[in-house]
């Protein structure tokens, strides 16, 4: 499995607008094979700003790639932007395999 998330600091006041954005917009990924599951996550925050995750479940990192090639991530992406003013900087990708603790090596 292969965690994708975004990290993206949102400027005081703007979280409404924010969370609305991604309420509205068309993800498209059910159109994606691998993908499992998605979430924004909305964290601390300071006098400046939230903490906001978006965070994906997919099948496999291969997955998760395809997905960015995709013409289903062209379409999410191309009316995606944020009003400007919202953004501390540009979001921050991190991604993660999971570890297998079992022991068994599978």
């Amino acid at each position: 499995m292969y965690f994708a998330m975004n990290r993206f600091l949102v400027a005081h006041g703007r979280e409404e607008g924010f969370e609305r954005m991604w309420r509205e917009r068309d993800t498209f990924l059910d159109e994606v094979n691998g993908f499992r599951s998605f979430e924004l996550l909305r964290g601390s925050g300071t006098e400046e700003s939230t903490l906001f995750i978006s965070h994906s479940i997919w099948e496999s990192r291969e997955a998760f790639v395809a997905w960015t090639e995709s013409e289903a991530f062209r379409k999410a992406h191309r009316d995606a932007r944020s009003p400007k003013g919202t953004l501390l900087g540009h979001p921050r990708f991190e991604g993660f395999s999971r570890v297998d603790l079992s022991g068994s090596g599978s």
